[in-house]
């Protein structure tokens, strides 16, 4: 009997009903079966669980299928090795094809002739296509009649049994494009490493659990004014796929949404600068970690202790190590460029700013103290604002209001030269002489403070960082983290914020490597091994929402990995001189000034080790095992004793 795409599922005898887990059958306990779950009888008259049409009897007479009208397929097994029995002990009591109720008498079963063959009387209640026909099923463990309802199945919904299915990014670009509420609700569409960000003209009209339950889409989520859609490693080709459907979606500004309306104005102006920081960020963070990354192998390459493979001097270093330095020298180009975009104001005069800020007799003056002049005993000197980012953000910003404020007050004929003119004098001027070294000194001011504070504390604060830091990422509130730490490395040439950081990701894709070790399901195995890498290169989002955040214990194991390792890395002061996380982060380690300390880069293989071990074995013993369900499916009723 079906109710709302719910079928429970009867006691098949008089007993006690227990989770599949429990049983002693080592292929049903696991759940190779199916979705189930056993009862010890205490007498031998058996009853059809459901309601359906007898598909199959065992000729050993040991166990009996039935179909449900709901395409459930139910198998009702009697006993434990009780085939090689060779149907003694059983009575059939239909026949094949016939029509069965639920609560019918099917079977007995000599309960007597099976223990005196010290063979188990276990009955197993299991619904064999529970992978394409279940969203969720619980049972209650304890005594029962026979034909009390002990269990339920919660039917897959009609898109549900669609989602399965693995769409080509073209597909999956028109399928979300629908699901976010069509083309025309739309304003923009900005991508980071995992998550395409959709700025919405009504978020309401979104489908969020039609989108998190397509094959390709990890999760859905609400933050900062966008409506986030995790896509995992994909997704790149999956917004190029979008961007194709959309074109000269890219070129539109991202307006401000009416998400926050209702907020406060502290709490609508975080959320505002946390999009914002967002939208200018997320561009460069894959060049600014690949560059991380030369730089960390060439000082591995310039170890003595490996025979100095390379010399500091040499031509080859010195061009690497430009196009690794590339990418951070100029960061306030790439920085006001990308935050130009996001405003919808004009890319190229934010990039000529940012190289304007970067040019280098600029950065001679900055790096000598030149001053520029005195007015009323105030000092104004020249910094210098390579490897910055604040301060292009804010020029960004005021470039793209001075450009508002041009276009309605001069005449159309004169626009396309003065606009420009005049926005990079005014604006380079105010961040030359104002707006720059206000905001570069209170950065460099955080970041010291921020790396003073983690490595006093030591490990305390290791600890703490650890344990809680990968919840910002369930949020994306770790955007606001990133700039944080770029620079800290850019004032302070490295970060020990981010060594502590890279151990959270490193437990996590050892929790999600866990699950995929210990699991008999072929698709768990597949996604979670693909998860561990992903984490392991330094990008959680797939390990988070494609397995751990669903299987709740799963994440806890994975901070409870990272609460140890940021404790060992706080203990032993490690610290980090590149971006980058993850395994794939080692050379990150490796101090590019001095190549021969070696501290940071032992701190990180204890730490990793530490978080590693603990998150995989706290996973393996108390985080997974396959009988568990997804939280959220089996939320959908609460019921006492639920497994």
């Amino acid at each position: 009997m079906a109710d709302n795409n719910e079928v429970a599922i009867l006691a098949p005898a008089n007993g006690e009903v227990i989770a599949l887990s429990k049983t002693s059958d080592p292929i049903f306990s696991k759940g190779a079966m199916g979705q189930g779950f056993g009862l010890t009888p205490s007498d031998g008259e058996v009853v059809a669980p459901v309601s359906g049409k007898v598909s199959m009897i065992a000729e050993t007479k040991h166990a009996i299928g039935i179909t449900t009208d709901d395409g459930l397929e139910v198998l009702v097994h009697m006993g434990v090795d009780t085939v090689g029995l060779k149907g003694e002990p059983f009575e059939i009591l239909i026949k094949n094809g016939q029509g069965v109720e639920a609560g019918q008498d099917i079977a007995t079963m000599d309960l007597k002739a099976i223990k005196d063959k010290n063979l188990d009387t276990t009955i197993m209640v299991l619904i064999t296509n529970s992978n394409d026909k279940l969203a969720g099923f619980d049972v209650s463990e304890s005594p029962a009649k026979t034909g009390d309802a002990v269990a339920h199945a919660y039917l897959k919904t009609a898109q549900e049994n669609t989602s399965d299915k693995k769409l080509s990014y073209d597909e999956l670009a028109t399928f979300i494009i629908k699901n976010v509420g069509g083309k025309n609700n739309i304003n923009n569409l900005i991508h980071c490493i995992t998550r395409l960000r959709f700025y919405l003209k009504d978020e309401s009209k979104a489908n969020d659990d039609v989108l998190k339950n397509q094959r390709g889409i990890l999760d859905v989520m609400h933050a900062g004014g966008q409506y986030q859609v995790v896509i995992g490693n994909e997704v790149t080709n999956v917004y190029d796929a979008v961007m194709k459907q959309l074109p000269g979606l890219s070129d539109q500004p991202a307006p401000q949404t009416n998400e926050n309306d209702n907020r406060n104005p502290v709490a609508k102006a975080f959320g505002n600068l946390i999009g914002f920081i967002t939208g200018s960020m997320s561009p460069v963070i894959g060049v600014i970690a690949a560059s991380g990354i030369i730089k960390g192998l060439l000082a591995l390459l310039t170890l003595p202790q490996l025979g100095a493979l390379l010399n500091v001097k040499s031509p080859v270093y010195i061009t690497v190590s430009a196009m690794a330095d590339s990418a951070f020298f100029f960061l306030p180009i790439l920085v006001g460029f990308s935050a130009a975009k996001r405003l919808g104001s004009d890319p190229i005069i934010a990039a000529v700013i940012g190289g304007f800020i970067t040019y280098p007799q600029m950065i001679t003056w900055g790096t000598s103290g030149k001053m520029m002049f005195s007015l009323g005993g105030w000092n104004f000197q020249f910094l210098n604002y390579s490897y910055s980012i604040f301060p292009m953000i804010l020029a960004a910003w005021l470039a793209a209001k001075c450009e508002d404020w041009l276009k309605k007050v001069l005449p159309s004929y004169l626009q396309m030269i003065f606009v420009p003119l005049i926005t990079i004098l005014v604006v380079s001027t105010i961040t030359l002489v104002i707006t720059g070294p206000v905001i570069q000194g209170a950065a460099n001011g955080i970041a010291v403070f921020i790396n003073w504070l983690v490595s006093s504390s030591g490990w305390l604060g290791g600890l703490v960082i650890g344990a809680f830091y990968q919840l910002l990422v369930i949020f994306g509130l770790h955007w606001g983290v990133v700039p944080l730490v770029a620079q800290q490395i850019a004032s302070t040439g490295q970060s020990s914020l981010n060594a502590i950081i890279c151990s959270t990701m490193i437990a996590q894709g050892a929790a999600v490597l866990a699950v995929a070790v210990k699991s008999k399901k072929a698709d768990m195995k597949e996604l979670g091994i693909a998860a561990a890498i992903s984490a392991f290169c330094g990008v959680t989002e797939p390990a988070i929402y494609g397995i751990n955040l669903r299987y709740k214990k799963v994440f806890a194991s994975g901070c409870i990995g990272s609460a140890f390792g940021g404790l060992v890395t706080g203990l032993m002061h490690g610290t980090m001189y590149g971006f980058t996380g993850g395994l794939i982060g080692f050379s990150s380690f490796f101090n590019p000034a001095h190549p021969t300390q070696l501290n940071s880069f032992y701190t990180f293989l204890i730490a990793s080790a530490v978080s590693i071990v603990v998150a995989f074995i706290v996973t393996w013993v108390w985080g997974y095992n396959d009988n568990m369900t997804m939280g959220k499916k089996v939320e959908k009723k609460q019921r006492p004793g639920t497994k």
